[in-house]
């Protein structure tokens, strides 16, 4: 029912469709089909870490490809691809950089790769950008036998308590795939949801016009505070802060959680010294903007009460 629907939303054989337990659990199957001891992951340094984990977990090994300006580098990707190469996971747009990579990039990318080596484009947050030289990779999956794309009702369908991913993948991926899935990975209540949802386009328009303003005036704002923001295409804006007593990331997570705003530390994704924060309601988006503004002059503030 869910492959149905999904195929008939995007125009594509349901046949090469696998739904998952989110698409972290697609990408956990990925690995667990593609890698074992003595195989390389290559997932780029800032990149979703789900990617090192399923790699781990596979028995696999991980290598890090590093990034430019907090954006994934074809050039650093590929420069790490041996022989040993099995899979490389690509978040596009990225998690939680929210930076993206061309269409045209990621041919570059697909074209140098060897057709032993799998590209999985983990597209979760696709629905939400807008430059028009973005492609989630429907089209590479389409028609060539080493891409996968990934896609996940937890972000603009609003999904995540439900858990429902899908992949869309050549029919040799999907078999692999549904050989060692679990037979009951989704429940009923979920692929109903789901089902439901992907047919509500009206949803998806109000929800990604509402992002695509509060996006640039959330970044616009915080940017006035005197803090640098990574240019966004997703959901969710990556903040950065000085590595200085009172004024920190740490400090500033402190002090927003102390007025009820809960974001994201990234210092396991090597960004210690940054926070994510998702674009919310209107109130929402003016209260983190209120309260940073308050978190920066009192961090400057030698009596502000964050130094001691």
């Amino acid at each position: 029912m869910l492959r149905m629907a999904i195929g008939r939303r995007f125009g594509i054989d349901p046949t090469r469709i696998v739904c998952g337990n989110g698409s972290d659990d697609l990408l956990h199957l990925l690995a667990g089909a593609y890698l074992g001891p003595g195989d390389e992951g290559i997932y780029t340094e800032h990149g979703f870490l789900v990617y090192r984990i399923a790699i781990l977990a596979a028995g696999g090994t991980p290598v890090v490809a590093p990034e430019v300006n907090f954006t994934a580098n074809v050039d650093s990707i590929l420069a790490r691809v041996t022989d040993r190469t099995k899979i490389v996971y690509l978040a596009n747009p990225n998690n939680p950089t929210g930076t993206y990579l061309p269409f045209e990039e990621i041919r570059r990318l697909h074209a140098a790769l060897s057709p032993g080596v799998l590209l999985v484009l983990d597209a979760a947050y696709a629905e939400y950008v807008r430059p028009n030289d973005y492609s989630a990779g429907l089209e590479l999956a389409a028609m060539f036998e080493n891409v996968v794309m990934t896609r996940t009702f937890s972000k603009i369908h609003g999904l995540a308590a439900l858990r429902v991913g899908w992949m869309f993948a050549p029919a040799h991926v999907c078999d692999a795939l549904h050989r060692i899935r679990g037979p009951f990975n989704l429940n009923s209540a979920a692929l109903l949801a789901a089902a439901a949802s992907i047919e509500d386009t009206g949803h998806l328009e109000i929800a990604a016009a509402h992002n695509a303003k509060w996006l640039d005036w959330l970044s616009g704002e915080v940017s006035r505070l005197g803090l640098t923001v990574t240019p966004s295409v997703a959901n969710f804006l990556l903040i950065h802060f000085p590595p200085e007593p009172g004024k920190s990331a740490r400090d500033a997570e402190a002090f927003l959680t102390s007025r009820g705003i809960v974001v994201r530390g990234v210092g396991a994704y090597g960004l210690p010294e940054a926070l994510r924060v998702t674009i919310g309601t209107e109130e929402a988006n003016r209260a983190v903007v209120a309260v940073l503004s308050e978190f920066v002059a009192s961090g400057s503030n030698p009596k502000g009460g964050l130094r001691g």
